[in-house]
């Protein structure tokens, strides 16, 4: 199945960037991909000057103006949509960094509050966001399995073994990574590992420009990248075979031969 990934600089204007993802909807939807996948904070880029009270106020609903227009195009065009937004939350001037799929006929099929936040590398995400407390549930969709992470999510292995052993096939992360000393070698290493040792693929949108570093990839079961568009904006296509997962996880057991009921015996 083919599958488009978007890279892209996000402004600090929200209808500026809605505008933007729904060209690159369209054009996903024409070059035959049965999935579009976004980056982190694609909804707009927030500075390090605006004050949690700001963005909170920006902030929706999973039912607001932004995943709703995004929801129509994607039934206009009859393609899945994977994306990101700031959700809106009880907690006073703090927001959910939320991922969402959508279906082809436009519904929301899940939701994830990103559970890991960035409090790290001169970075405090927790000054501005609150942490989900769950992780979702793979969901079927047109390229198998997914389950969903959210950038940082990715360097805590127990997170992406959970969802390759509930049975997730294609691991799709959404990512805003920070440029800076060792950081493109750390997203590398890290998407290729996750995909290694779970015999899954990996497709990380990123951002691009203001302080991200870019390098959206795929990566597949055996380790091998598909796709790594640099620090180009735009998109980029990749076919994911749902026969190479079962092949390498036949051949490469990694699942089957955790030892599940000796781990716990270790204690701290």
């Amino acid at each position: 199945m083919k599958v488009a990934i978007v890279q892209f600089k996000a402004s600090t204007n929200k209808e500026t960037n809605l505008k933007k993802i729904l060209n690159y909807i369209l054009k996903a939807a024409q070059n035959k991909a049965t999935l579009v996948a976004f980056p982190e904070f694609m909804m707009f880029y927030t500075a390090s000057s605006q004050t949690p009270k700001k963005l909170a106020s920006l902030a929706e609903t999973i039912n607001g103006n932004f995943v709703t227009t995004i929801a129509n195009t994607a039934k206009e065009n009859q393609i899945q949509v994977i994306g990101s937004f700031y959700e809106k939350s009880t907690k006073k001037d703090r927001v959910y960094d939320t991922s969402f799929i959508i279906d082809k006929s436009g519904k929301v099929i899940s939701t994830y509050r990103k559970i890991h936040l960035y409090d790290a590398l001169g970075f405090r995400e927790s000054d501005k966001m609150t942490s989900g407390s769950k992780i979702a549930k793979p969901v079927t969709t047109s390229i198998g399995k997914v389950g969903m992470m959210i950038c940082y999510d990715l360097r805590f292995p127990e997170m992406s073994r959970s969802l390759a052993a509930a049975g997730s096939e294609v691991l799709v992360v959404p990512s805003a990574w920070v440029k800076g000393y060792m950081k493109e070698e750390h997203w590398l290493t890290i998407n290729k590992t996750r995909a290694i040792e779970n015999g899954c693929y990996v497709i990380a949108p990123d951002q691009v420009g203001n302080i991200y570093c870019g390098r959206s990839i795929v990566v597949d079961p055996y380790g091998k990248i598909l796709l790594d568009m640099k620090k180009k904006q735009g998109i980029g296509y990749v076919n994911i075979e749902l026969k190479k997962i079962k092949q390498v996880r036949k051949v490469l057991p990694l699942l089957k031969h955790r030892r599940t009921d000796v781990y716990p015996t270790l204690k701290a």
